[in-house]
């Protein structure tokens, strides 16, 4: 499972399946440059991230969705590309709503579990 460090307490949102993480804040990254550039390479460049890095993201996607969530088209600079598929464009949609409807900006249940982790001595360490 991905690990992060955070200096201050935050949410992340993880949909997760077996060992997997299906849909996470990178991998929702991904599809957005990937929508935006036109090009896994182009995408994962921009993440700062390897090509093949890129590919295994989608890769964990697609294991665990019913039909992929990117198109590709081969033909180098002149013609091949990436784009998402219609249900890549729905779960990035729905993940980034799921992702504003939970965030402690919007949800006074968030604020309130983030105010008590704040309080405990060991977060200020």
């Amino acid at each position: 499972m991905t690990r992060t460090r955070h200096i201050t307490p935050r949410f992340q949102l993880r949909l997760v399946a077996d060992k997997d993480v299906v849909l996470g804040p990178g991998k929702a990254d991904l599809l957005e440059a990937i929508e935006r550039t036109g090009s896994i390479a182009s995408a994962s460049r921009e993440l700062g991230m390897s090509y093949k890095k890129g590919w295994q993201l989608i890769d964990t996607m697609n294991r665990h969705l019913p039909t992929p969530v990117i198109e590709t088209r081969s033909g180098g600079n002149q013609r091949g590309g990436a784009c998402l598929t219609p249900l890549g464009q729905e779960i990035l949609r729905r993940y980034r709503a799921l992702q504003e409807r939970l965030s402690p900006q919007h949800c006074r249940e968030a604020q309130e579990l983030l105010a008590l982790v704040e309080a405990t001595p060991e977060a200020s360490s």
